[in-house]
């Protein structure tokens, strides 16, 4: 039903004087006819496509089906371009622009006339850069992902994306293959257009913003080249103008009750780590006050449930076909373990109508409660006087052993000091020593790159070793696994003690409760920090001005949704003055 009558976009079509003539006359020049700016909402497609994006490249036609369904609907579609930063080959780092694409996003947005946005994306940070975008500026948006690859096959095997890169490395150290065997898995592992078919980090925002409520049920399992992608695309086009018309705004879905599902959901599914990160930028665009420690409150304790790697056997082509994230949300609802059954959605229904029926095809994909892959798979939060303001440590991709561990540092002062030492046969390691990176935090890379996951001394893998406790206050892909400490916070380049940690020091993980500690007095501590603060030079690339030197003075720790301080919050979509 037809609600809301005062369109945003008539503030630029609906007039009868020269700014109208003007607005209109040049969108004329696309063969536009007059009717179309007489009261259709004008829904905006904000498009990530991009050739050097290889998980958006078919991102044009998935906006075409967009446009066929705004148009079946009675609204009226215009697409734009808006920064698409790739994972797989971009500078330092993605990380490095979600939030410059996050701006662009919000000044497209809020300067265009739109009364409403389809968003696509798909690659890791198109995801929240696009929702911290939309919601920095509140007006109604239905996301729609790109969907996964098709599940990698090689040599009869089934491989995942991202996760074989780091297995079949490992192998190559450790004197298991040789190199061309290990190149020869490229194109196995990339069969198809779409994201990673592992859980990484694109699945695991994908699988966040379903249980949001910002897309409609089962986007994120879809498989890029499946049928129903297009069909899902089509549907996003009619209902984002139904939205119009309700006024559902992002704040109506992204509430409080809807983060808290999020992070249920994550744990069940064995999600990325860099979802605490992207889940608190987004909340912070919107008003809600999300913290690290929540993740210990909601997400601790769920079982994880779906089978997939890195922590699993299958890969997200299989997820789709077992019934997808309304089968994991219905399985938690059932045994009252979804937080907020009644949380609202973008189709207007709650997420328990969206999931009350869902279906289980396939037990061995999506497990049932009494047959979890880990008990307890919820992100575990470390804080200690090695992380005040904490690190994450993802339970489902560890190795129990390891969970509780104490060992001698070996220190890295960056990344390109690991890998100048790494394969170094008199490195002072072993398999009981922890390996600590410094230097990779969001201010010190910068962009906070996934170095976090440090492959192990060959000299260990060659008898056997497959893992090791390894802290950083870097990020790691949500398609690697091991025993990794990350995003320790307060990070190296901004004094935090992890700058501090020397080669044959003594830390402790203790998991089970939630504990990361160097053995050294408070004094100790204390003047070693000192001392460091004292000498840390400032960092040339301040000086060089640009982007790097916006990011780096604003950017905030990664306990803080590493947004930029200026851009937290809702600013709002009021229509700017004229600009003639």
């Amino acid at each position: 039903m037809k609600k809301k009558t005062d369109l945003r976009s008539a503030q630029w079509f609906g007039t009868i004087d020269k700014n109208g003539f003007m607005y209109r006359s040049w969108m004329k020049n696309q063969g536009t006819p007059d009717h179309e700016f007489q009261g259709k909402p004008i829904i905006g497609i904000c498009n990530t496509w991009s050739e050097l994006t290889p998980c958006n490249a078919h991102f044009r036609r998935i906006a075409d089906r967009v446009k066929q369904g705004v148009l079946e609907a009675g609204g009226y579609p215009v697409e734009f371009p808006v920064f698409s930063n790739g994972e797989s080959n971009l500078r330092p780092t993605a990380m490095f622009t979600r939030n410059l694409a996050s701006m662009d996003v919000e000044e497209a947005i809020r300067g265009n006339p739109v009364d409403a946005v389809v968003l696509l994306a798909g690659c890791d940070k198109t995801t929240p850069a696009l929702l911290m975008g939309a919601a920095s500026c509140d007006i109604p948006a239905i996301l729609v992902t790109g969907g996964p690859m098709l599940n990698g096959k090689h040599k009869g095997k089934t491989i995942g994306s991202g996760t074989a890169v780091w297995q079949l490395h490992e192998e190559v150290k450790a004197g298991k293959i040789s190199i061309e065997e290990f190149l020869s898995a490229e194109r196995s592992m990339s069969r198809s257009e779409g994201t990673c078919n592992t859980m990484g980090t694109a699945s695991t925002m994908a699988c966040m913003a379903e249980s949001l409520g910002v897309t409609l049920p089962y986007n994120a399992a879809i498989p890029a080249v499946d049928a129903s992608r297009y069909t899902l695309a089509h549907l996003s086009g009619m209902r984002i103008v139904d939205m119009v018309w309700e006024d559902l705004r992002l704040s109506k879905l992204l509430t409080r009750e809807a983060f808290e599902n999020a992070i249920r959901t994550n744990a069940a599914i064995g999600g990325s780590t860099n979802a605490a990160i992207h889940l608190k930028a987004i909340a912070g665009r919107i008003g809600v006050d999300l913290e690290l420690d929540d993740w210990t409150r909601i997400g601790r304790g769920t079982p994880t449930i779906l089978d997939l790697m890195p922590s699993g056997r299958f890969l997200m082509e299989d997820f789709c076909y077992a019934g997808g994230l309304p089968a994991v949300l219905r399985t938690l609802g059932d045994a009252d373990l979804l937080p907020h059954k009644d949380a609202l959605t973008a189709n207007g229904k709650t997420l328990w109508e969206n999931v009350c029926n869902a279906d289980n095809y396939n037990t061995e994909v999506i497990r049932t409660l009494d047959n979890p892959l880990v008990d307890d798979g919820g992100l575990c939060i470390l804080r200690g006087n090695l992380a005040p303001r904490g690190a994450v440590l993802k339970p489902s991709a560890a190795s129990p052993h390891l969970m509780q561990h104490r060992g001698k540092a070996v220190v890295f002062e960056d990344f390109d000091d690991y890998k100048a030492r790494i394969a170094d046969p008199d490195l002072d390691v072993d398999e009981n020593s922890v390996m600590v990176l410094k230097n990779c935090g969001p201010r010190g890379y910068p962009g906070m790159a996934e170095v976090g996951n440090m492959g192990l001394p060959p000299k260990l893998l060659e008898r056997g070793i497959t893992d090791m406790v390894r802290i950083s206050d870097a990020r790691m892909s949500g398609t690697a696994y091991g025993t990794v400490v990350l995003h320790t916070a307060p990070e190296t380049a901004v004094g935090g003690p992890i700058a501090i940690v020397q080669n044959g020091d003594w830390i402790e993980l203790d998991s089970a409760n939630g504990a990361l500690n160097i053995d050294i007095s408070d004094e100790e501590l204390q003047a070693r920090l000192d001392k460091h603060n004292a000498e840390k030079p400032v960092n040339p690339l301040i000086a060089q001005g640009g982007y790097r030197s916006l990011y780096i003075e604003h950017v905030m720790q990664a306990d803080d949704g590493c947004d930029f301080d200026f851009l937290v919050g809702c600013r709002g979509s009021d229509v700017p003055r004229h600009s003639h």
